[in-house]
């Protein structure tokens, strides 16, 4: 009940508007804000043109030497200089490039939490902001998900405007539009949608921002995550990624001049892309930054690999199990020795011990991951066979596999394949060729089933098909476009 009330204390007072009378707008923003509770807070008491004045700063988000120049401009006012209003103070004697007036209280409290600062002065109903925020973060470098051969070895960092810095470096085109809205009732988190004008599907931009305006949370706490679950309210059991996600900001300008919708969210350093397809996904930077012969091989051996991954063992595990089915030239592929744990549990501990020695790499100093990466090899390679827990030919094939889920960059993509890869082990174990054939159906439909976030098909330009995006999507084209000048076509 007292938590109740102080609800509604806060939002009575977040309604309210700014007064002229300072005493009013220090009381209002102190009871809102409690500086004197919170260290991180600062207030600082002027005199402003013979007139009393207080200025508000989250400390970190502020740029002291262009505070301090605010400072000294804004105390060297005369109380002859002064004007009638806060705007007109604003435009006259605030040496800051980005700046504004704001005249109520929730206003301020959004503003102020974002880490811009406040200046009251008696006298004004208004209150002037300045942005002069700098943010702690991180340098640009390349993504450790993410690297390339060859190309651009910047990537996305936590701060939001940065990120649209790196994307608006790269597009030099007035098309180019960043919208901003905040999401979430306490965190009020700053997302970016970014799109080219014109190029960009209008009806699934309608339905994006639609759907962002919509959200009741109160925190977006996981960034990405948090806002994908809550933009897309498709079947929570069908594993394969509704979005490709990226930190690289070459791949998310080159998806938004493709007509792709970019969002980027404040605290991830990673851009969510949609409508993304299955072929979306999978395509990666390396395959534009060579060659397109070379270009159409990477992305082949990607498509080849993931598909190989899906079936490999569970083809097996059906060879195994109709040994007088297998032709000759194949015969040398079969398990030679005895067999003491059945080869259904022998895949799947190995699924499980992938993942676990993933986490383990996560967790793991850096200075003691190489040893102990030989002591995991020795053991889960050489004794594990000598045991008897492991035959060879298992081992050898689950090795193809934890490096073909390394082939490609979505992590999301790699488990929905280990989802589907161990259905297809369990359903061939129990129903045989029926429980394959069950199976590939299975993820034929988990595939086919899957929808983008705009409805289209997961398998376009597959279904629907369309022969020449499906070209494009398989062997890589060049990537000059043509363009018209005074009716002339030209290469750009």
């Amino acid at each position: 009940m007292a938590e109740q009330k102080k609800d509604q204390e806060l939002q009575r007072l977040m309604k309210q508007k700014i007064a002229a009378s300072l005493a009013e707008n220090k009381m209002v923003f102190g009871r809102i804000f409690a500086p004197d509770k919170n260290y991180d807070i600062i207030e600082r008491n002027l005199e402003v043109g013979g007139r009393a004045a207080v200025m508000y700063m989250l400390d970190g988000f502020t740029d002291a030497g262009a505070l301090q120049r605010t400072i000294q401009a804004i105390c060297s006012v005369k109380e002859a200089d002064m004007p009638a209003d806060g705007k007109q103070f604003m435009e006259r004697h605030l040496p800051y490039g980005e700046v504004g007036t704001l005249d109520n209280m929730e206003a301020v409290a959004s503003a102020f939490l974002a880490g811009i600062t406040c200046l009251f002065i008696d006298g004004y109903a208004q209150c002037m902001i300045m942005d002069c925020r700098e943010y702690p973060s991180r340098g640009v470098q390349e993504p450790e998900k993410d690297k390339v051969l060859r190309g651009s070895r910047d990537g996305f960092v936590e701060t939001l405007i940065f990120n649209t810095a790196l994307i608006r470096r790269r597009i030099r085109d007035p098309r180019m539009t960043v919208e901003i809205l905040q999401v979430g009732r306490r965190s009020r988190t700053d997302v970016a949608i970014c799109y080219m004008d014109g190029e960009a599907d209008e009806s699934i931009l309608a339905h994006v921002k639609k759907r962002l305006a919509d959200l009741k949370v109160d925190a977006l706490t996981m960034n990405q995550e948090s806002m994908a679950e809550c933009l897309y309210k498709g079947k929570w059991y069908n594993p394969f990624p509704k979005f490709k996600f990226s930190e690289r900001p070459d791949t998310a300008a080159a998806c938004i001049l493709q007509g792709s919708i970019i969002i980027l969210v404040d605290n991830s350093p990673a851009a969510m892309i949609l409508p993304s397809s299955i072929f979306d996904v999978i395509e990666e930077a390396d395959d534009y930054y060579f060659p397109p012969i070379t270009g159409t091989y990477l992305r082949l051996t990607r498509f080849a690999t993931s598909f190989v991954a899906l079936f490999l063992t569970p083809v097996y595990l059906l060879m195994m199990a109709h040994p007088e089915s297998v032709p000759q030239w194949l015969q040398f592929s079969l398990v030679s020795d005895n067999i003491s744990v059945p080869l259904l549990l022998q895949l799947l501990i190995l699924e499980f011990a992938i993942d676990g020695l993933r986490l383990a790499s996560i967790n793991t100093p850096t200075m003691l991951s190489t040893p102990l990466s030989v002591i995991a090899a020795i053991v889960m390679g050489d004794y594990a066979v000598q045991s008897g827990w492991f035959n060879s030919e298992i081992m050898l094939y689950m090795a193809f596999v934890a490096m073909a889920n390394y082939s490609q960059a979505s992590f999301e993509l790699g488990y929905a394949l280990k989802f589907m890869r161990i259905i297809l082990l369990l359903l061939t174990t129990f129903l045989d060729v029926w429980g394959f054939i069950i199976g590939v159906i299975l993820v034929g439909a988990a595939i086919a089933g899957n929808r983008t976030v705009g409805g289209r098909s997961y398998l376009y330009p597959l279904i629907p098909f369309n022969r020449k995006e499906l070209m494009k999507r398989l062997f890589r084209v060049r990537i000059a476009h043509s363009y018209r000048d005074g009716g002339e076509e030209k290469d750009s």
